[in-house]
């Protein structure tokens, strides 16, 4: 199949009216869909958008591949569209995009297909074939451009197969590409790095995992023989076959864009020997690399609407009063006390389980999140200490999460040998018996243990009451941040509710305003240093503003759990810097919750609201600040 049988004029649109990555998705989705090419256009372009958050399309030198396979594609078809002024697609190379090919590939598409579409995006990596297509007066000029370059190329064989040619390097350079839909960068990956290889005069041989199979398969002779092996892939690929050999492995991405420090790594021996543990299964083997943060965010990720919804529920209960939702007072208000409940009783009890289920599930798939959701039970109920009601809180929902997941891997190896005729008990009676059971008598030994840590600082804290109340105001403001509403901050606002019982509210005011810094620092740093966070960081930074102004300090985890060296210290800092303003300011506080929502609460009147807001500004500002001077710019994924 030629690729003009899938790029037709009606898919063509010569002069893009678009202004943003947005809008030209939504124009390009459109063509398509005027042109007969899709069943649900919205279920499409959903396809995309979920495309471009794994990484951008905007691969560099001008150009965008949009790309995705789809249930709601009728026919496989590419739109193109071109925009002479250029738009930001947040490219790899962070320059504009001029042409823009829009690849849509059905569920079912077959070979042929697929290996059209393939071909289309190795054809861009010529720039002069870039030069016609930006050339062109009309939809037939584009046309011919790319009937022309399939015809120099003696139609639609494999163009990712390397040719021989002269060894004057004496190197013998392996690679394998694939991206997660197996369409675009996989081939274009191939194809510059196999052009640079001709141009250098190395040897390369380049393996494909698109969609259409695996292509130009590495053979165990190949692999013998290499002197190394670049594995440019951000999804699975066999690794154990690389075992001893020298790997360099990295994003496709990163083939395309860095072509020749990759291959000079490969040539001058810059690459680390790869050892394969046989011991692990598969889908550990698969995450040995940032498993960590892909278990934590997983959690993360299914924890936060409980952070969210419950908090925002207990700050607008807030409304009717600050004891509004207790029975005994004359304020009482059975919808507030109805919304707190909701908010705090059932949202934020559930928030340490969930964490834990997911990150335990994350792990070991979905016989993980039973033991992982009891593991989370444990560390919130069960203390071990005397006339301690609480447990560990988050940071016992991440060690229970963590333990879990590992736990049940182990009993899935265990029961690895069962018969056949067993095979349906393990998900149902194996696994959940023997991973709660175990997962559940580690947490009961040592959530005490973690639960004595807690109230250890708690009564450090309460030592501190008669020093100085500035250098107080600054700890209590640096434990809000530490841990990103773990034990520590749960510690040192404990501390200031124990205030607030012995009517002294600046203790109360502290924490609160401290605790609010962290997601606004982030969120500010997101807005003012663009360029040093990936495009879902920018996008969890507008959720942050909203999180840190309800006093939701977790709102911060995800930039801390991407980036701790930096944004911890960051936040730890501004935080600090709010807690002694507080102090200094002499500021008092009644409402235990509700950042903003309750600043109206803050004793002395509107200049002490005033001070309030700039105490809490000014830390967020410093986080945000120190946060954009340590970290370095970063490529938008």
């Amino acid at each position: 199949m030629r690729i003009t049988d899938l790029l037709t004029k009606e898919t063509i649109a010569m002069d893009l009216k678009a202004g943003s990555k947005e809008a030209v998705i939504d124009e390009l989705v459109n063509q398509l869909d005027a042109a007969g090419k899709l069943t649900d256009k919205e279920a499409f372009k959903q396809n995309i958008l979920a495309r471009e958050q794994q990484s951008t399309t905007g691969i560099g030198e001008g150009i965008a591949i949009p790309h995705a396979k789809s249930a709601a594609v009728k026919l496989p078809a590419i739109a193109f569209g071109r925009a002479l002024n250029g738009i930001d697609f947040e490219s790899m190379d962070g320059q504009p995009a001029n042409l823009f090919f829009m690849i849509a590939a059905s569920e079912g598409a077959n070979d042929a297909h697929l290996e059209a579409l393939s071909r289309l995006a190795t054809f861009l990596m010529d720039e002069q074939f870039r030069e016609k297509i930006l050339a062109a007066d009309s939809k037939e000029e584009v046309l011919r451009a790319v009937s022309d370059k399939e015809t120099e190329v003696e139609g639609p064989e494999d163009t990712t197969v390397s040719e021989a040619v002269p060894e004057t390097t004496g190197k013998r350079i392996l690679a394998v590409t694939a991206c997660p839909t197996g369409i675009a960068h996989t081939y274009m990956a191939a194809e510059k790095l196999n052009d640079r290889a001709k141009e250098l005069g190395i040897s390369l041989k380049v393996e494909t995992n698109g969609s259409s199979g695996v292509k130009n398969r590495l053979t165990a002779e190949d692999i013998a023989a290499a002197d190394a092996i670049i594995v440019a892939a951000d999804t699975k690929v066999d690794m154990g076959r690389f075992d001893g050999k020298p790997v360099i492995q990295t994003a496709v991405g990163k083939a395309i864009y860095e072509t020749d420090n990759l291959l000079n790594r490969a040539v001058t021996n810059d690459a680390p020997v790869y050892k394969h543990d046989k011991s692990k299964d598969d889908a550990a083997e698969s995450e040995s690399k940032g498993g960590f943060y892909k278990h934590l965010m997983n959690g993360v990720s299914n924890m936060l609407p409980f952070v969210v919804g419950g908090g925002i529920l207990i700050a607008i209960s807030f409304f009717w009063g600050i004891e509004a939702t207790d029975p005994t007072s004359p304020d009482y208000n059975a919808f507030a006390a109805m919304l707190s409940t909701i908010g705090g009783a059932n949202a934020f009890f559930l928030m340490v389980p969930v964490l834990a289920g997911f990150i335990a599930m994350s792990i070991a798939d979905r016989p993980g999140f039973a033991p992982g959701m009891i593991g989370g039970l444990i560390a919130i109920q069960v203390s071990g200490v005397e006339e301690v009601s609480g447990g560990s809180g988050f940071l016992g929902g991440l060690i229970a999460g963590f333990l879990a997941g590992y736990v049940t891997l182990l009993v899935k190896k265990a029961f690895a040998g069962l018969p056949n005729a067993l095979e349906g008990l393990k998900p149902v009676l194996f696994y959940p018996v023997f991973s709660i059971a175990i997962t559940g008598i580690i947490m009961m030994l040592v959530n005490p243990q973690l639960t004595s840590v807690y109230t250890g600082i708690s009564s450090f804290l309460e030592s501190l009451g008669g020093t100085n109340l500035v250098l107080v105001g600054l700890l209590l403001g640096g434990m809000m941040a530490v841990d990103m509403g773990g034990p520590v901050n749960k510690a040192a606002y404990t501390f200031g509710i124990a205030m607030l019982d012995a009517d002294n509210f600046t203790f109360m005011a502290t924490v609160m305003a401290a605790g609010m810094v962290p997601p606004l620092g982030m969120a500010i740093a997101t807005t003012l240093f663009k360029k040093k966070f990936t495009k879902p960081e920018r996008e969890a930074g507008k959720t942050a503003y909203v999180l840190g102004a309800c006093f939701i300090t977790e709102g911060v985890i995800p930039f801390a759990a991407a980036d701790p060296a930096r944004v911890i210290p960051a936040s730890v800092a501004g935080a600090a810097v709010t807690g002694a303003l507080v102090m200094l300011f002499d500021i008092g506080l009644r409402a235990p919750h509700g950042g903003v929502f309750v600043m109206g609460f803050v004793e002395g009147g509107a200049m002490n609201i005033l001070l309030y807001a700039l105490a809490i500004l000014i830390g967020a500002i410093v986080a945000a600040l120190t946060v954009g001077v340590l970290k370095k710019n970063t490529v938008t994924v």
